[in-house]
């Protein structure tokens, strides 16, 4: 074996340990003089054997012996620039155990800046004593060391250009600015749509209209000017006299009719926009743009967005407590207080939206419990409880209209309409919603995640909480049919579905969101249940707004009769008060459902009675009857114009309402 193969090692100490430095491998020897042995493969150790003696015999040699001298001249070479030691492990010695720790010992022990030649000289003499060491003295090949190999680790190359990051999925569960205006420039689509439903709906002024109207621009003169307040309209008006009425009256004034019911517009417009933002914060955005759709398409949204009643800013301003109860949940309990002068408001402004109170409590409570648990949830519902009845019952306190909630609410007259009317009619205005809105509730109850992402992990409620919710809002949407099939009445019930719908909506848009399915792979449904429900709606809403007669014609065949000193009877008065109010004032009108009449003998009569002794002594100037929709005593009225000589028939006014066509009769006195 050449000598020069080897270089002396720098001295170790017996127990030091050096990483590996990976080494370049060399050309083997053609004829190096030793030979793998055959348990090297087994044992992981390399050993070699001389070439045989002149006697025929061969004596193993243990190669890691010498392994500090080969890796000493490398490491010199390589190690400096890997930044590594080299290092040496110790194992059990071949041959004598004297001779060869000697050996191992001798260049342990060597001084690092021993010259080559002597190190060259003290490896041949230890390698000439290991080859003449007797063979029954070398230790087995499985006891061999091991040769440990030098790696270089080699230097980094730096890419001429990086590739960005990809992510798992197209997109991202997270909230963004884009997510955000999408979802705006479609809620603004929709708001567009509801306004055109609204805006395609004309006709003149319903009775109620005209009334709220009118009072209104009476409360004004008498809150300006001291004008006295005639009607007791705060004996039988459903809202406060001064709220509404007077709002819309101030609007009135300067942009008319049309001025009156853009205002209930803008506030179902509100409504929408609140419901959307509410419906988003409790489940997605696009839970909320179903919801807010199926809502600007109902019959009720659409009519109330066209007729000026104090139900659309009643229902705007619950919308807002709603809000405002979620929208504050995760903030501080003190926040909550926002929401009670709102509430407490809409029902001040129509007194039935106390119907809705307690779902607006509970909602409070339900998202508080979610975020700050059960302690922070009934706070903030005993808050919220106890500041609404506050307001309300300093406000009733000092209005007084005690009496009027009564009268149209709390303890109003019974009806003679059949239950089975009342439920078909409400499943016709409001059952394919809240139908979607159960299943809405069903499908949320059962799995609650609502992100598309795959793999998405958030904080999801449990079931009793889910539950809880979906009882609570689909329950609201039935709340307005129970309450009149308790008064076994219809009256406004195509409007007052509608204040439920607000608070199912939201399951409603989570039920579309589950029909349709992940990225809108069925979008069948959506397509479906907006064809049906927009279809209807439209046709609901516009025999809803033609079921009163347009009364152009009879204002402008009334208006050359009437006089500043006349009397005047009239079905439904409140059309001609309203639109005749420059000619004449309120208190020359008497409708048919009562009078309080004094004959010139001094009597005085009431009822039937009093109508009969008034026509028959010509106390009107003017009679108007509707041929077609009869209202309290018309019939004894028509009966006593036409068995006493006192007025004539001076002409009809026809018209035509989704029921069918019929007239106005207009009497004159002799």
């Amino acid at each position: 074996m050449p000598s020069d193969w080897f270089t002396p090692a720098r001295p170790l100490k017996p127990t030091e340990e050096r990483p590996f430095v990976p080494l370049p491998v060399p050309e083997p020897d053609p004829d190096p003089g030793f030979e793998f042995h055959p348990h090297a493969l087994e044992t992981g150790r390399r050993v070699a054997t001389a070439t045989p003696d002149a006697a025929g015999e061969t004596t193993e040699i243990d190669a890691d012996a010498v392994s500090e001298v080969i890796t000493h001249e490398l490491y010199d070479d390589f190690a400096p620039a890997a930044g590594a030691e080299v290092g040496t492990e110790a194992g059990t010695e071949v041959g004598t155990e004297t001779e060869v720790g000697a050996a191992a010992e001798t260049a342990a022990e060597a001084e690092a800046g021993t010259a080559k030649a002597t190190a060259e000289t003290e490896f041949a003499a230890s390698t000439a004593s290991t080859l003449t060491s007797s063979p029954a003295s070398s230790a087995s090949p499985d006891s061999t060391m091991r040769l440990r190999i030098l790696r270089l680790k080699p230097k980094p190359i730096e890419p001429g250009y990086r590739l960005r990051t990809v992510p798992e999925s197209a997109w991202s569960a997270a909230a963004s600015s884009r997510r955000v205006w999408v979802s705006r420039a479609v809620l603004v689509c929709v708001l567009v749509i509801q306004a055109a439903l609204s805006l395609r709906l004309q006709n003149t002024a319903f009775e109620d209209e005209a009334l709220y109207l009118y009072a209104g621009h009476v409360e004004i003169g008498h809150l300006l000017h001291g004008t006295p307040v005639y009607g007791g309209f705060d004996s039988y008006f459903s809202g406060a006299p001064v709220l509404y009425p007077v709002l819309a009256a101030v609007v009135d004034t300067y942009f008319g009719l049309t001025g009156a019911r853009t205002l209930s517009l803008l506030f179902m417009l509100g409504c929408t926009a609140l419901l959307y933002a509410m419906t988003r914060r409790l489940f997605n955005e696009r839970a909320g743009l179903c919801a807010a759709g199926i809502f600007a398409i109902a019959q009720s949204t659409a009519f109330m967005g066209e007729f000026a009643t104090y139900d659309a800013c009643a229902l705007f301003l619950l919308a807002l407590a709603a809000w405002l109860a979620v929208r504050t949940a995760g903030s501080r309990p003190v926040w909550i207080l926002l929401a009670a002068p709102v509430a407490a408001l809409a029902v001040a402004v129509k007194y039935a939206s106390a119907l809705y109170l307690p779902t607006i409590v509970l909602l409070a409570v339900l998202v508080a419990y979610q975020r700050r648990g059960l302690l922070g949830g009934l706070l903030r519902g005993v808050l919220l409880s106890v500041a609404t009845i506050t307001v309300l019952g300093v406000g009733l306190y000092m209005s007084g209209y005690l009496q009027a909630i009564e009268a149209t609410t709390t303890s109003r007259a019974q009806g003679v309409v059949s239950a089975s009317q009342i439920l078909h009619d409400s499943a016709r205005w409001v059952g394919p919603q809240l139908a979607i809105a159960a299943f809405g509730a069903f499908s949320y109850v059962r799995r609650s995640r609502m992100s598309e992402m795959p793999g998405w992990r958030g904080s999801l409620p449990g079931a009793r909480w889910r539950t809880a919710l979906g009882l609570l809002l689909v329950g609201t949407g039935l709340l307005a049919p129970a309450y009149q099939l308790h008064l076994h009445t219809e009256v406004s019930l195509h409007k007052h579905v509608g204040y439920g719908l607000l608070f199912a909506a939201p399951l409603a848009g989570v039920g579309v969101t589950r029909l349709m399915g992940p990225h809108f792979k069925y979008p069948q449904w959506a397509i479906l249940i907006t064809v049906v429900l927009l279809s209807t709606g439209m046709s609901q809403a516009y025999d809803n707004y033609h079921t009163w007669p347009d009364s152009t014609q009879l204002i402008s065949t009334l208006r050359p009769y009437v006089q500043p000193n006349g009397h005047y009877l009239a079905d439904t008065f409140e059309v001609p008060v309203y639109y005749l109010r420059d000619e004449v004032g309120y208190r020359q009108w008497n409708s048919t459902y009562t009078i309080d009449y004094t004959t010139r003998d001094g009597r005085h009569l009431t009822g039937a009675a009093g109508f009969q002794a008034a026509i028959a002594e010509g106390h009107f100037d003017l009679v108007v009857l509707d041929h077609g929709n009869p209202t309290g005593e018309s019939a004894t009225i028509r009966s006593a114009l036409l068995s006493d000589g006192t007025y004539r028939l001076i002409g009809t006014v026809p018209y035509a309402t989704v029921g069918g066509t019929s007239h106005f009769e207009i009497w004159a006195r002799n």
